[in-house]
């Protein structure tokens, strides 16, 4: 009896001085799109879309010209002329459509690359917090992939994460 109580009091004792594990989790998709750092990225690509489309509406507009003065010369101009026109014509436009594709990928690539720049500092940020405020572990979470089924609103990080990234951005 007397060997039971000893065991019984130190597995008390082991059990009541082990660490207890800190855990707090994160919405990551609410982190990524209110960061004022990809908020400020996004306002960038919009004024480049805007010039984007601005040139090709005007090479468009361009174009359609060029097609209404054919279309109105064409009954003065020979079957062989205004058929030689009529695929040149085709072939600039064409060259127009191709060049306005590998730039909009180009654009499209572009902004994806500075995403995830930023989607990588974020990460950095969010293990660097964890660390820095002695988490056992910080658990991430978004719409597409719930790791995080429930948390208790106390354990939730993200708008302090949030607060904090969009702190030091806005010293920079």
């Amino acid at each position: 009896m007397k060997n039971l109580f000893v065991i019984a009091l130190s597995l008390l004792a082991f059990t009541s001085c082990q660490k207890q594990n800190k855990i707090g989790f994160v919405d990551n998709g609410v982190i990524i799109n209110k960061y004022k750092e990809k908020l400020d990225l996004e306002n960038k690509f919009e004024k480049k879309k805007e010039a984007f489309q601005k040139k090709f509406d005007s090479i468009d507009a361009s174009f359609k010209t060029e097609v209404q003065d054919f279309q109105t010369n064409a009954r003065k101009m020979s079957q062989v002329n205004a058929q030689k026109k009529y695929q040149e014509l085709g072939q600039k436009k064409q060259m127009q459509d191709q060049q306005k594709q590998m730039e909009a990928q180009n654009f499209q690539q572009s902004f994806q690359t500075e995403l995830d720049t930023i989607i990588q500092k974020v990460r950095r940020y969010e293990k660097a917090y964890g660390k820095r405020h002695g988490y056992t572990f910080v658990l991430g979470t978004t719409d597409a992939t719930s790791t995080v089924l429930y948390g208790d609103e106390q354990y939730d990080l993200t708008q302090t994460i949030l607060d904090s990234l969009n702190a030091d951005y806005g010293s920079k």
